[in-house]
């Protein structure tokens, strides 16, 4: 048995096979730019969110932490927590977890909505970046724990 050759057929697959090698050529070749470019924008993204974060969460301490911490963080009620001391001892997740828990026996009380507070995840989030914000500057406070207003 003998078959007949299509040549329009033929012309036309030889045609799709060149333009998807032809393809697959350019992004072989422009892979390693993307991921040269990639890093950059990932970093970019992630500076812009931490300073979004850091912006919900200076209002959320207005509201929420700023009566027993004080406006800047100085210490009132509660310790300071604006201190070199502080935040070279504390990391992200425990900053997280004492907003979101509180301290029993004390009165830092639970801000999570997990635990009845007025506060998501997210927000006790932008607080602990917030707070974090102040790591460059922050001063010496040996007293951070029981500073003197």
């Amino acid at each position: 048995m003998r078959y007949d050759i299509d040549e329009k057929l033929e012309q036309s697959t030889n045609k799709v096979m060149a333009w998807g090698s032809l393809l697959l050529l350019s992004m072989a070749l422009l892979f390693p730019l993307y991921r040269w470019v990639e890093p950059l924008n990932r970093d970019e993204a992630r500076e812009t969110q931490l300073a979004s974060l850091a912006d919900s969460g200076e209002t959320l301490w207005e509201f929420n932490c700023a009566s027993c911490h004080g406006a800047a963080g100085q210490g009132d009620i509660g310790p300071a927590l604006n201190s070199e001391q502080f935040l070279q001892s504390a990391t992200d997740e425990q900053i997280s977890q004492i907003t979101a828990v509180g301290i029993p026996g004390s009165q830092m009380s639970a801000y999570s909505q997990d635990f009845s507070g007025p506060l998501t995840s997210e927000q006790i989030k932008a607080l602990t970046v917030f707070i974090r914000s102040w790591e460059d500057e922050a001063p010496d406070r040996p007293d951070w724990r029981n500073p003197q207003p």
